[in-house]
Formats: structure tokens, C-alpha cells, sequence
């Protein structure tokens, strides 16, 4: 055998050698620790996001002052429209009751059991019509009138829809701070 295969002969065996002094066992183990960890961090994330406070991107004319037209990131609690403490004057996330797909932003009016007038087509005539919101069910408007989707066109809204309150806007930074409550 020539010089230069017995090197690599000595090189691979003593490779094959550190190979075997290497804590296989240590390693498999240390990494499941870790890949659980990461795992159950991720869960965690997902029931917060999901059931106590999330963030939300809202753009669209309908929401006009409150929302920029080109849009805010929002902070969104989860947690009052599960125990039914919503609030005239909140403003809610909720599923389009015309496109489930799409979200939307509006101001909740009136609650179950209010009486909410309402005027038809602002920008055409000053008609309005009263409606009492039944139960398990919230009226919502833009604070855009002029510009808005919402119960005046597919009426009042169930609280299955709502997906939580947005309370912060915490994007752009120029715009950060509470979304208060308007009457």
C-alpha cells in the first residue's frame, strides 16, 4: 500500500474513532428538549392571540377619523365580546357578515334591546328609521357614514361575528395611543 493511502487509511480510522467518542445520546435528547420548548412556546402564542389579545391591520374608509385610510395596526382584546361586556361606543373587530372572509372594524351603537335611529342614505336625504337590536345581536357603523358597509345595509350584527375589541393603536408610530370610546 502506498504512502498516501495508508495516511487516509489512519485519517478515516481515527475519524471513524472520534465518531464514536461523540455523546449521540446527549445531543438527540438535548435537541427534543429544545424542538418541546419551541413547541410549547408556539401553543402558548397561539391561545394568547387567539383568546385574550392580538393585533389587528385595519384600513378603509368606513372607520374615517378614528383608522387612517391607508391603515393602523391595532391592538385587540379578546376577551369582552366571549363574557358579553361590550359597550356602546367600542370599537370591534368582527367577520363581514357579507364576505366571511374579510374583516372589518366598526362602532358598536347599540346592544341588544336598544333602540338605534339611524339615518338611510346620509348623503342623499336626512330620512332615518329606528330599529330595536334584537337579542344576541349588536348594531355597528363606520364612523365614516358616508363611506361605511355596515347594519344600515346587513342589519344587526350576531355576537358570533365579533372577534374582539380594538383598544391601541400601536402602529404607525405617530398615531400610537388608546382608541377611545365616541358617542
Amino acid at each position: 500500500m502506498s504512502t498516501a493511502g495508508s495516511r487516509i487509511a489512519s485519517f478515516l480510522g481515527g475519524a471513524a474513532a472520534r465518531f464514536g467518542k461523540v455523546p449521540w445520546r446527549e445531543i438527540r435528547e438535548e435537541a427534543f428538549d429544545r424542538a418541546v420548548l419551541v413547541l410549547k412556546a408556539a401553543c402558548f402564542v397561539h391561545v394568547v392571540n387567539t383568546y385574550v389579545v392580538g393585533i389587528a391591520f385595519v384600513r378603509g374608509p368606513s372607520m374615517l377619523p378614528t383608522i387612517n385610510l391607508t391603515g393602523d395596526v391595532v391592538a385587540v382584546e379578546r376577551v369582552s365580546p366571549r363574557w358579553g361586556s361590550l359597550a356602546v361606543g367600542d370599537v370591534v373587530i368582527l367577520l363581514s357578515p357579507e364576505n366571511p372572509r374579510k374583516t372589518v372594524a366598526k362602532r358598536v351603537l347599540g346592544l341588544e334591546g336598544d333602540a338605534v335611529t339611524f339615518l338611510v342614505d346620509p348623503a342623499r336625504e336626512s330620512a332615518s328609521q329606528t330599529v330595536v337590536v334584537p337579542g344576541g345581536h349588536v348594531w355597528v357603523q363606520g364612523d365614516n357614514i358616508y363611506s361605511s358597509r355596515d347594519s344600515r345595509q346587513f342589519g344587526p350584527v350576531p355576537y358570533g361575528l365579533i372577534q374582539g375589541r380594538a383598544f391601541c393603536k400601536v402602529w404607525p408610530p405617530e398615531a400610537v395611543g388608546l382608541i377611545g370610546q365616541k358617542l
